[in-house]
């Protein structure tokens, strides 16, 4: 058990989020009080499922499709899982290509590793030195065997949101299947499913200020998958087991909430991020900053500083400062981000890189601590001290 100190400021809101007080609040009679199985006839189970249905219109609400066309899930993880295998199985007499990024969240990266083990065929497309797609590669990279697209809405390190309505045009024409991880894009900028085109996104609960081990995947009417579980046909034969029910009716709130709240949100976490971004360029003249600069989550901040050790600085500010490193230093080699890859940061920048983003809690005060903390410890560094 982790002492209980003064906390830190926390600056790592792509990570996760805290929960949201009204949130906590909306689940509280699930936990102490309405505890009935959602699939039993009787009055606990009709109020349990009559609080499911409801928070899957909240949801639908936020992403503005059918509430028939949201099913809930463990999270982001199994979202994506479930898009991409159930979109590859079912489709597979159809082809067996798939067309993803470079910088996809390792759980798409590793889904499509595992489909190439098992027969299929995985083009990663490049990005440019601001982390987005080409959308003429994406063209020429089809092929009359491609059976699915599957790119981020938004990226979780540098925060570069791709051109998924773009990408949509090109996938409605040759009738390929859209899929996109909106884990980190959903509550921070518009994720309006007509408008982008797809016919599955992603959703994660712990992005968006609900509880961790919950969220939702977006399927198209009419669009079927190959289940990868079985059993008693919850969530209407996508995803058996019995429903989590608290956490479904947090995920719910969250979703209502951030629909409530999305443009007021999003000025706050850009002037934070804004802040934090002109702070550090004024006391750490060598940074940069990677990820498009306009094209771009409200919150996020990928800051490079030469020279540095992002591990070694997270080090000295960990009593002060919450973030996360782009790069992990060992005592023979420097395991880079795949993102950093992908978008050409050199060698020295890339271990030096640390991602910082804000949320909706976070305050000016909190932005100007971190500031000084950070700068503070990157002039002791460069000094050797």
């Amino acid at each position: 058990m982790i002492e209980e100190t003064k906390r830190p400021i926390y600056l790592d809101y792509n990570a996760t989020t805290p929960h949201d007080p009204e949130v906590i609040a909306a689940m509280r009679p699930y936990l102490d009080t309405h505890f009935g199985n959602p699939s039993s006839s009787h009055w606990y189970g009709r109020h349990a499922q009559a609080a499911v249905e409801h928070a899957r219109e909240q949801v639908a609400a936020l992403l503005n499709c059918k509430p028939e066309e949201v099913v809930f899930t463990s999270g982001g993880t199994e979202s994506n899982n479930y898009a991409i295998m159930g979109t590859a199985f079912h489709r597979r007499e159809q082809g067996n290509h798939i067309l993803t990024s470079q910088v996809e969240h390792p759980a798409v990266i590793e889904v499509c590793r595992f489909l190439e083990q098992n027969g299929f065929d995985v083009t990663y497309l490049p990005v440019d030195k601001f982390g987005l797609v080409d959308v003429s590669d994406v063209e020429k990279a089809i092929t009359s065997r491609t059976i699915l697209i599957t790119i981020m809405h938004a990226n979780n390190e540098v925060g570069t949101i791709q051109p998924i309505e773009e990408v949509s045009h090109l996938a409605r024409d040759q009738e390929i299947l859209l899929h996109t991880d909106a884990a980190q894009s959903v509550g921070k900028i518009p994720t309006d499913v007509p408008q982008l085109g797809v016919d599955l996104l992603s959703v994660a609960g712990h992005k968006l200020y609900a509880p961790k081990g919950i969220g939702a995947l977006y399927v198209r009417e009419g669009l079927q998958l190959t289940p990868l579980m079985h059993g008693a046909g919850q969530e209407r034969g996508h995803r058996p087991g019995t429903e989590n029910l608290l956490e479904i009716v947090g995920l719910g709130s969250a979703g209502e909430i951030a629909r409530r709240d999305l443009e007021k949100n999003r000025r706050h976490l850009q002037a934070m991020r804004d802040q934090l971004d002109q702070g550090l360029r004024e006391h750490l003249q060598d940074c940069t900053v990677n990820g498009h600069p306009e094209k771009r989550l409200p919150n996020t901040l990928s800051v490079s500083i030469p020279g540095v050790d992002a591990d070694g600085l997270l080090a000295r500010i960990e009593d002060r400062v919450a973030a996360s490193a782009g790069a992990a230093c060992h005592a023979n080699r420097v395991d880079i981000s795949h993102v950093l890859r992908a978008i050409g940061v050199p060698l020295d920048s890339a271990r030096g890189t640390i991602r910082l983003s804000t949320g909706k809690m976070t305050t000016e005060r909190e932005i100007t601590g971190a500031v000084e903390a950070i700068s503070a410890a990157v002039r002791r560094l460069e000094r050797g001290v």
